[in-house]
């Protein structure tokens, strides 16, 4: 369902909009149960970078996305260099998420496709990937009060709004 009121909507928009959550070395089971909810809710893919910090298999995981996980498009991948040689994302389609990013979350790329990708809920994203794509990194903006956001929103608030900017909504019922 599209519900935009200030754009066309292609005909195919649910087969060329995609979404990509990226979790690389996820450490916290809730967290990524909720991610997968969140991205289930907006049609989105997930993809976790191992090593995870849990097993899928867990309670709490299943738990965290309740009802709902056995419906997550969900890839885990071996490693980050595993992932991006068989996605292909371009620079042009991600978003890195860092403390340190560049960029508000606000000037992220448009496109039919784009890749979030975020970090370990400890220790961030590592070196290596922030060098490789330090011209495509991004924060969400945060009083000094706090040290950073919890992953889980984090994630929520980049999702919708990269799809807010969009102003394209697929898969997605009325509230009636």
């Amino acid at each position: 369902m599209c519900l935009s009121e200030t754009k066309d909507c292609p005909e195919n928009y649910t087969e060329t909009f995609e979404r990509h959550v990226v979790l690389v070395a996820p450490e916290v089971h809730w967290n990524t149960g909720n991610i997968g909810r969140t991205c289930l809710g907006v049609g989105a893919f997930l993809h976790l970078i191992k090593p995870l910090g849990f097993s899928l298999e867990s309670r709490q995981v299943k738990r965290a996305g309740l009802d709902y996980w056995h419906k997550v498009r969900l890839s885990v991948w071996e490693n980050f260099e595993a992932f991006a040689e068989e996605m292909k994302p371009q620079k042009t389609e991600v978003a890195v998420f860092a403390k340190s990013g560049k960029k508000s979350f606000l000037n992220m790329p448009g496109g039919n496709r784009l890749f979030l990708i975020f970090g370990s809920e400890s220790r961030g994203l590592p070196e290596s990937i922030l060098s490789m794509y330090k011209d495509e990194t991004y924060h969400i903006p945060i009083s000094a009060d706090i040290r950073s956001l919890n992953l889980s929103t984090a994630v929520g608030i980049a999702l919708y709004e990269s799809i807010r900017y969009e102003n394209i909504f697929h898969a997605w019922a009325e509230v009636k």
